[in-house]
C-alpha cells in the first residue's frame, strides 16, 4: 500500500472569484501542486460578502471558505479559519500573504497545534496613509510568529532584504521563489496597437495608474496618437477619470475590466499594447508586470521596491519614483517609438530564461519536501 500524500493547506485572505497579484499566484502554484499528484493540497481562503459556497473545486483545487468582517474593509478577520487551520490534521499550512488579520490568527492556530507552518510574504502597498504608517509596528507584532515559521519565503530580493531587516531574521531563513508570468498562447494577428499604454492593476492610488494619466499629455505631444488603457476596477476609477478630463485626455484614456479567470483576454490586452506603465509605488513582484516581460511587452516602471529588482535584471525600463510627469511621459515616449519601429509584428519574448508558474510551483513544493521531511511528516 502506497503512502498518503502530504495535506497542505494553503491559506489566503481571498480566492477566486475575486483577483489580485496573490490570489493569481495561489491558483496557478496550487493548480499546478494538485495536478503533479505529490501533494494532497487544499486552499482555504475567506469571503467578506457571505455570498460565495463554503466549499467547491475551483480548477481542480478543492477551496475551503469561511466568512470575514467587516464586508467593505481589507481587515479580513475571520475567527472560522482557526478550527479549519488547527484541527484538520494538516501535515503543513502555508500562509499566503502578510497583511491582514488572516496570517496573525493562523499562524497563532498553527503554532498552538503544533502543525508545521510556511509563510510568503507577498507584501504590497496601501492607499492609506495610515495604514502605511503603520506597518513598521505591524511587522513588530508579527515578529513572534515570523520566528516560529519552519521556513519564510520572498517573492523577490527586495521583500527578503525588507522583511529580514525589519523582523531581524536571518536572510539565510527565507527563500526566493518569484512569481510566475505565462499567459495562455496569443493568436498570431494580434499585434501592438500604435501609441497604446497599458496599466494594469486593482484602481487605488499606489497603483500609480494616475500617474500614467498625468503623463499622457506630453506623450501625446510627441507621440499624437497615444493613447492609455486602464485594466481594473476599484473606487479609485472615480478620481482617474476625473483626473483625465482635467488634463484633456479624457478621450484618450479608457478604464475597463476583465473577467478574473479570463486570461486569455488579458494576454490578447497585453499583447496588443505597445508599452506597459507599471507606476505603483510598492509591488513585491508584480505578476502583471511579469506577464507583460514574459510575452516581450516593453515595461516602464518606477524603479522601487520589487520593480526595481527588475529594473536592475534590464527586465524593466526603470524611472526614479521622484520622476515628473515629463520623465514619465519620455521614458514611454522611448518605449513607443521602439515598439513602432519594429513595425506591425507581434512582440518577441526577451532571450533570457524568466520564472515561470512551473518553476514557483516546484521551487516550492521543495520548500514543502525540505520541511516535511525536517519535522518527520510522511
Amino acid at each position: 500500500m502506497s503512502a498518503r500524500a502530504p495535506r497542505v493547506l494553503q491559506v489566503v485572505q481571498r480566492f477566486f472569484p475575486e483577483l489580485g497579484g496573490t490570489e493569481t499566484h495561489v491558483a496557478e502554484v496550487a493548480g499546478r501542486l494538485v495536478r503533479s499528484g505529490e501533494l494532497d493540497v487544499t486552499v482555504l481562503a475567506t469571503d467578506r460578502s457571505g455570498r460565495l459556497p463554503r466549499q467547491e473545486v475551483v480548477g481542480g483545487v478543492p477551496v475551503v471558505r469561511r466568512r470575514s468582517w467587516p464586508r467593505e474593509a481589507d481587515l479580513y478577520l475571520s475567527p472560522g479559519i482557526v478550527p479549519v487551520i488547527a484541527r484538520g490534521g494538516w501535515d503543513l499550512v502555508h500562509f499566503q500573504g502578510v497583511h491582514t488579520l488572516v496570517p496573525p490568527l493562523g499562524m497563532l492556530a498553527a503554532a498552538l497545534s503544533r502543525t508545521p507552518y510556511v509563510l510568503t510574504f507577498h507584501s504590497g502597498g496601501h492607499s492609506s496613509p495610515s495604514r502605511t504608517a503603520v506597518r513598521g509596528a505591524q511587522w513588530a507584532a508579527l515578529t513572534p510568529l515570523l520566528r516560529r515559521a519552519d521556513r519564510l519565503v520572498a517573492v523577490s530580493r527586495f521583500e527578503r532584504s525588507r522583511f529580514s531587516q525589519a523582523a531581524g531574521i536571518d536572510p539565510g531563513r527565507f527563500t526566493v521563489i518569484p512569481n510566475g508570468g505565462a499567459l495562455p498562447p496569443v493568436p498570431g494577428d494580434v499585434v501592438p496597437v500604435p501609441g497604446r499604454i497599458v496599466s494594469s492593476g486593482r484602481l487605488e492610488r499606489y497603483k500609480g495608474h494616475h500617474r500614467a494619466v498625468a503623463a499622457l499629455p506630453a506623450v501625446r505631444r510627441q507621440v499624437p496618437g497615444a493613447h492609455l488603457v486602464v485594466l481594473g476596477s476599484g473606487e479609485f476609477e472615480g478620481e482617474l477619470r476625473r483626473l483625465a478630463d482635467r488634463a484633456g485626455v479624457a478621450d484618450a484614456v479608457e478604464i475597463r475590466s476583465l473577467p478574473p479567470a479570463d486570461r486569455s483576454a488579458m494576454a490578447r490586452e497585453l499583447a496588443s499594447a505597445s508599452v506597459m506603465a507599471a507606476m505603483s509605488s510598492y509591488e513585491a513582484h508584480p505578476v502583471a508586470v511579469m506577464e507583460g516581460v514574459t510575452l516581450g511587452l516593453p515595461v516602464v516602471g518606477l524603479d522601487v521596491a520589487g520593480i526595481g529588482d527588475l529594473v536592475e535584471d534590464g527586465l524593466v525600463a526603470g524611472v526614479p519614483e521622484d520622476a515628473d510627469d515629463d520623465a514619465v511621459a519620455a521614458a514611454l515616449v522611448t518605449a513607443l517609438r521602439a515598439t513602432a519601429a519594429r513595425g506591425p509584428v507581434p512582440h518577441t519574448p526577451l532571450p533570457v530564461e524568466l520564472p515561470t508558474w512551473e518553476t514557483s510551483a516546484e521551487a516550492l513544493a521543495q520548500v514543502y519536501r525540505d520541511v516535511l521531511a525536517r519535522r518527520g511528516r510522511p
